[in-house]
Formats: structure tokens, C-alpha cells, sequence
């Protein structure tokens, strides 16, 4: 999520537009430009579309985990940060804000576009107040937060025709949900690897690898060496290839809200509850949406 903006032209055109028409401190939430007609022609590039399990009552506090990461989560940003994929249509009543790196809410201009989308920082403190205020009881009822859970490693797995998901040892998003009462709702992108092709090879051994792994290492953030086919015979690697993403919302798992020290059995079942979610989204769809998906689901 974190370098999506740099390479998206219309992203680019709107943070142009707000350093010329808004001032530093404007940060509200603005219905008005997630909805804009131009995210919906962007979703159809693809096409991008969203799917949900069952309807999600609006009585409660939820989060979101969004997988696979991908090189840009294109898919968590059409479906979380605007309308375009219809998510208040599909849940309404709820509240969603995609979650990025806190870092990017330092950057002056690119924090208010970002803030204006609804979008917040993934810093535990920002998660909290979301689901904790607000909403229709200013307890945060109804309010939702989306986290792509893979994060930057995970995006170092986004090879075409796989799934490969960075989740055996992510539960802080686990802890948060029993903190706060939350309940956990896997979303499992099929088709979110296929934009983009990865051009070098992950193996540490190798100076590529090696390059991103301390990139990585240093930043918090990858970037992937990748290349794409657009419309263009000279475009390389910008322009995403226009192949589809599905994107399905799976069943909410209902947690009992406890303080820390949160016990670790407990934990562990939660975890284990979310991954199942996970692998009945993927037996469910994938002989609809990953038909020539040439490797199985793997959670690392």
C-alpha cells in the first residue's frame, strides 16, 4: 500500500488537485470523492469486483484482513478506500477505513488525499480510537478497519498463478480484534498476484534478492523488480496487465472481548478459526476465480 500513489496517474492527478484547492489541516472524510465515477472506470480496467459471504449486521465492530498483499493491493483499495466495488451497497451500514503505514500520514498533501478517502494509519493506537469511537453509539458501532495482513514480505510472494500468504505467525491483528471486540472478517483476492509479474528472482542467495531483502529490511517497504504489459509497447511495468480480480468477503468469526495479558490458547484459536475462514473461501471459489491457478493455497 505504501508506494501505490507514485505509480497511479490518477492518484497523481488528485494530489495535484488538493495542493491547489485545500488547505494543509482539511482531513475529513469525504463521501463526495470515494464515490467518484472515475474509481468505477479504473475498477473496470481490470475488472475489479467484490463478492460477500453473508450480509454483515452493522451492530457490530469488525476487521477486515484483506490477502493476498499483491505488488500494489490495487484490489484492497477499489474495494476499501472507495465505492467503486459498491462495499456500502453490499454492508450497509458499516464504516470501513483502509489502514496503511504510518508514514504516509507525515507527507503533506498525500496525507489529507488519504484522509479523505477514509484511509488511517496501522499503528495500534490509530486501530484502537477507530474502533473504539464513533459510530452509531460513539463506542464505534459500525465502524470497520481493513488490514492488508500480509504486509511488505508478503508482497515479495506476489507471483502470478499463486497464493502464498504470509499469516503463520501475523497475529497482532488477532490481539487487536480480542482487545477491541471486533470481529474478524478474511477477504481472499483472487487474481490480486496476476497484475504484475514478478522480473527477478526472491532467492536471498541471489543479488536481487538480497537487494529487496534489505530494502526491506531498512525502509519497512519492497519494491518489487516487476514488469507489466499496457497498452503500450513501451510500457513497462506501470500499467498493470488487465486481467480480473475477485475480491470475496468471507463470514465474520466473533471473538470474547478480554483485556491483556491475552492468553495464548486462546490466541492460537482464534488464529486457527480465521485460517479455516480463509481456506473455505479458497475451496468455495477457486474453480471459479482460480481456474488456472497452477499452485495451491499455502499459508507461510
Amino acid at each position: 500500500m505504501a508506494a501505490y500513489a507514485c505509480f497511479n496517474p490518477v492518484r497523481v492527478f488528485f494530489l495535484i488537485l488538493l495542493s491547489l484547492i485545500l488547505p494543509p489541516s482539511y482531513s475529513r472524510r469525504s463521501d463526495f470523492l470515494r464515490s467518484l465515477p472515475i474509481w468505477r472506470l479504473v475498477a473496470s480496467y481490470f475488472p475489479l469486483n467484490l463478492y460477500r459471504s453473508i450480509p454483515l449486521p452493522p451492530n457490530q465492530r469488525y476487521i477486515f484482513g484483506y490477502h493476498p498483499h499483491g505488488i500494489l493491493s490495487h484490489g484492497a483499495f477499489a474495494a476499501f478506500a472507495t465505492e467503486s466495488l459498491g462495499f456500502s451497497s453490499l454492508f450497509p451500514g458499516i464504516e470501513n477505513s483502509l489502514l496503511t503505514l504510518d508514514s504516509n500520514f507525515k507527507i503533506p498533501i498525500y496525507r489529507d488525499y488519504l484522509l479523505l478517502l477514509g484511509m488511517n494509519s496501522v499503528s495500534r493506537s490509530s486501530c484502537e480510537t477507530i474502533l473504539s469511537t464513533g459510530g452509531t453509539d460513539n463506542k464505534g458501532t459500525g465502524r470497520a478497519i481493513t488490514i492488508v495482513i500480509g504486509g511488505a514480505t508478503e508482497s515479495l510472494e506476489a507471483v502470478p498463478g499463486s497464493m502464498r500468504l504470509v499469516l503463520r505467525n501475523r497475529k497482532g491483528f488477532v490481539k487487536l480484534a480480542i482487545r477491541t471486540g471486533a470481529s474478524l472478517v478474511p477477504v481472499l483476492a483472487f487474481g490480486e498476484n496476476d497484475i504484475y509479474t514478478m522480473a527477478s528472482d526472491l532467492d536471498p542467495r541471489t543479488l536481487s534478492g538480497r537487494v529487496q531483502q534489505t530494502f526491506k529490511r531498512i525502509f519497512g517497504l519492497t519494491v518489487p523488480f516487476l514488469y507489466s504489459k499496457g497498452p503500450y509497447k513501451l510500457d513497462l511495468g506501470v500499467t498493470p496487465h488487465r486481467r480480473p480480480v475477485n475480491i470475496v468477503v468471507g463470514r465474520p468469526i466473533a471473538v470474547r472481548q478480554r483485556e491483556d495479558p491475552i492468553d495464548k490458547a486462546y490466541l492460537d484459536e482464534v488464529h486457527g478459526r480465521y485460517v479455516k475462514e480463509l481456506e473455505r473461501i479458497w475451496i468455495q471459489w477457486r474453480g471459479v476465480f482460480a481456474v488456472e491457478s497452477f499452485e495451491d493455497f499455502k499459508i507461510i
